[in-house]
């Protein structure tokens, strides 16, 4: 019997990875591209890195993307962290069905219903629509990813080491910060990191729910594709592509580890006498 991968599906993986990341690889390629054309090649250069951080618009955005990004992560963190806690450890309460459904609703829900929802709310409140809109709009996506990961972990979770530290006389309040937020801290951290993430390369949303003073950088960037492709648009995509592979190798480092320390746990519990 032959063993290993055949020749079919090493072939059909490697075209799969390259119709998936070769675009991505030739646009890092070409923000080093000294000639303005893309696509003719003129050699390598930096410069277009230099005058990405030159253009005021493109920083400004960055900066409206950055603030977005790191409130909306981490409201979103401590509300879908609450929600998971209540989907666990409550067991079967009045309105279960209907709050499980409306915290996990946008991760079935297309975008741009979402976007529209948002936006005709917005408008329907006489909510004027600015950064806090797109800060709201990012907290309401981004929350159920983070009760997603927080939850996996909760169910998961040993609760005989709550029950030993309330037994020791450790009220329930303080037992939760001390015993339990430490153990699925891992989790919290990759929930904020993928909330973040999401947040920040998001196009859709905010282009429903942003206002005057309010662009942030996938939208400057999309206004400026409609234009035509420079080499400066590919190192400002560059830089965020960098960022968000970060984010993401960061929370799947975290959420390894996590597993693999609580496999530890498990298996020294187990022989133990």
């Amino acid at each position: 019997m032959r063993k290993g991968p055949s020749l079919f599906n090493i072939v059909s993986v490697t075209l799969g990875f390259a119709f998936l990341y070769l675009p991505i690889v030739l646009l890092i390629i070409y923000s080093f591209n000294a000639g303005r054309n893309v696509a003719i090649w003129a050699g390598w250069s930096t410069k277009w890195y230099v005058s990405m951080l030159q253009n005021q618009q493109l920083l400004d955005a960055a900066w409206v993307t950055l603030r977005v990004g790191l409130l909306s992560a981490t409201v979103a963190t401590v509300f879908g962290t609450l929600a998971a806690l209540a989907l666990v450890r409550h067991g079967r309460f009045f309105g279960r069905t209907m709050f499980s459904g409306m915290v996990y609703a946008p991760l079935v829900m297309p975008e741009v219903i979402t976007g529209l929802s948002l936006l005709l709310l917005f408008v329907a409140v006489n909510f004027d629509r600015g950064f806090w809109t797109v800060t709201i709009a990012h907290i309401t996506f981004s929350l159920c990813f983070v009760a997603v990961v927080v939850q996996s972990r909760l169910v998961t979770f040993d609760r005989s080491l709550e029950e030993a530290a309330m037994d020791l006389g450790c009220p329930p309040f303080k037992t939760f910060f001390v015993v339990t937020l430490p153990i699925i801290l891992p989790a919290i951290i990759a929930g904020w990191m993928l909330a973040f993430t999401l947040s920040l390369d998001d196009l859709v949303i905010a282009s429903f729910t942003t206002g005057p003073g309010a662009t942030t950088l996938p939208m400057r960037i999309y206004s400026a594709v409609r234009l035509g492709v420079t080499p400066e648009i590919n190192a400002v995509s560059t830089v965020l592509i960098t960022i968000v592979t970060f984010g993401v190798i960061t929370a799947s480092l975290i959420t390894k580890r996590q597993e693999a320390e609580r496999q530890k746990a498990e298996r020294m519990a187990a022989a133990a006498p």
